[in-house]
């Protein structure tokens, strides 16, 4: 059997090395439904973002890969980079399967200190650390086919060697044992690691990345449980407009959202260097659209917390109708930690860089609550006039779709209607209901921010305490809106340039 894994394992390594300039080949950009401001692989597929870090003035994205089709295979990590979040220069393939396992998700260090031993105080080493998924284990039955390895460069991450006695965390009987999350501890001057293990969340410490000891556990009575939990993620943050700093654990969890399908939901409390705790005992989340899933933060930034998800859900991803990729990642956010009351929520908008890419040109013609002229990479803004109000915006095209974004007062939700938004008859599951958002209480002035690019729309409302993401296949672009302009104020419309 050893021999057998090693042949197939070769024959992985072998076909992603052979298929590396096919991946790597440049894309026109201009396919149907290809998002023009959002991350997107040249081509073929890709899921979760990977080794979020920030590095000598440089943004590294990894993410989950198969650079021989549009669909889930063996997972490689690939590699782009940016100086603003905003216009990406794609990098070779950073990481490939080998005959410890596929690449799962993971992050990403710069071991500034050299405590890996793995570089040196001059040219510290960025360490990837990431989950081995063995397949032959997994068909044989095993529980134990998921094992945490690293490797590390010393040029920027733009070429990876593997750690030469991996995996550094060997599975204890645990199926579902992924994702680990590590970054640096000030309190006890060492690193963490929070990762998944099936129903809950388990932390670990080491001193050097490679000794690794158990910490604690997370989770198994708390939060939502509809599916397995996935891509961890806990940092610190301060309470706005207080002298208050608490810690914010992410987890993802497929399936199990409200909307169906794939979801990350939050849990805001404390960590003492060994235990996370939470008084927390309703279930929260990051973003209520169906497509924003897997999102993690970026390590290396010391003043603020700037969030990437996966544009996408598991009920759906790989038979969405775009070729030749699949899948987006959504904008960059900006996350911060409000407090009302008793009740700490977090917050998300785009980053500060984004408006840079706005036009302030003037191309959309109105009469009266309707708006002319090509939506399909818009941003609006407004704000309302009263919060008791529905208010609804809806986005048509010459082909009879529509996609109706809005609050139902009555009912006291935000919503997302996409139901009639275009191509859905490649899933059941895509355009099966209208997508809510409980609305627990709204300022009286809030204000409304819709962001459309060829194929998503992210919706941002009440200074980002409500986020929906969705992706929507319009046939042909939206060409009309319409609005009651008597139920808004400050209506400003704008383009949106390309970046990518």
């Amino acid at each position: 059997m050893k021999n057998l894994k090693t042949i197939l394992y070769g024959l992985v390594v072998v076909l992603s090395v052979g298929c590396k300039s096919t991946a790597q080949k440049s894309a026109d950009y201009n396919e149907q439904f290809r998002p023009q401001f959002h991350f997107t692989p040249e081509a073929n597929w890709m899921n979760d973002p990977n080794g979020l870090v920030y590095h000598d003035g440089e943004y590294h994205l990894f993410y989950q890969y198969y650079p021989d089709d549009t669909v889930w295979g063996p997972m490689h990590w690939g590699h782009a980079i940016s100086k603003d979040l905003m216009n990406w220069q794609h990098l070779p393939i950073a990481l490939y399967p080998d005959d410890l396992g596929y690449i799962f998700s993971g992050s990403a260090v710069v071991d500034v200190d050299n405590t890996s031993g793995l570089g040196n105080k001059a040219n510290p080493p960025m360490i990837a650390i990431f989950t081995y998924h063995d397949p032959v284990g997994e068909k044989k039955g095993a529980v134990n086919y998921q094992t945490q390895g690293i490797a590390f460069s010393l040029d920027k991450g733009r070429t990876w060697k593997k750690y030469k006695n991996n995996p550094v965390i060997a599975n204890p009987g645990i199926r579902d044992f992924r994702d680990p999350k590590v970054m640096w501890d000030d309190k006890s001057k060492s690193w963490l690691m929070v990762l998944v293990a099936g129903d809950h969340a388990e932390f670990y410490g080491s001193k050097n990345l490679i000794s690794w000891n158990k910490l604690s556990e997370f989770g198994k009575n708390v939060g939502a449980h509809g599916g397995v939990w996935e891509c961890p993620d806990l940092f610190r943050l301060q309470v706005e407009g207080a002298d208050e700093y608490k810690y914010v654990l992410l987890i993802s969890i497929n399936p199990g959202a409200p909307n169906g399908g794939s979801g990350t939901q939050y849990f805001v409390g404390d960590f003492d260097g060994t235990s996370f705790t939470t008084s927390q005992t309703e279930s929260k989340w990051i973003d209520l659209g169906t497509d924003n899933y897997a999102g993690v933060t970026f390590n290396g930034l010391e003043k603020k917390r700037i969030f990437i998800g996966w544009m996408s859900n598991w009920l759906y991803a790989t038979k969405v109708p775009t070729s030749p990729w699949r899948s987006a990642m959504t904008l960059p956010r900006e996350i911060t930690l409000a407090k009302e009351g008793t009740n700490f929520y977090l917050k998300n908008n785009p980053i500060a860089d984004f408006n840079r890419h706005l036009s302030n040109e003037n191309k959309y013609k109105h009469n009266g609550k309707t708006y002319v002229g090509d939506f399909s990479q818009t941003q609006i803004r407004f704000t309302l006039k009263e919060a008791t109000k529905d208010v609804s915006v809806a986005f048509k095209n010459g082909e009879g779709e529509i996609v109706i974004i809005g609050i139902n007062s009555e009912k006291k939700i935000l919503f997302i209607d996409r139901r009639n938004s275009g191509k859905k008859d490649f899933s059941d599951e895509f355009a099966k209901e209208v997508h809510t958002y409980p609305l627990t209480s709204l300022s009286a002035n809030a204000d409304f921010r819709i962001i459309l690019d060829k194929s998503s729309v992210e919706v941002f409302v009440d200074g980002g305490k409500y986020v929906m993401t969705d992706q929507l296949f319009p046939n042909k672009p939206y060409t009309i809106m319409e609005i009651d302009t008597e139920l808004v104020n400050d209506l400003k419309i704008q383009s949106v340039k390309r970046t990518m």
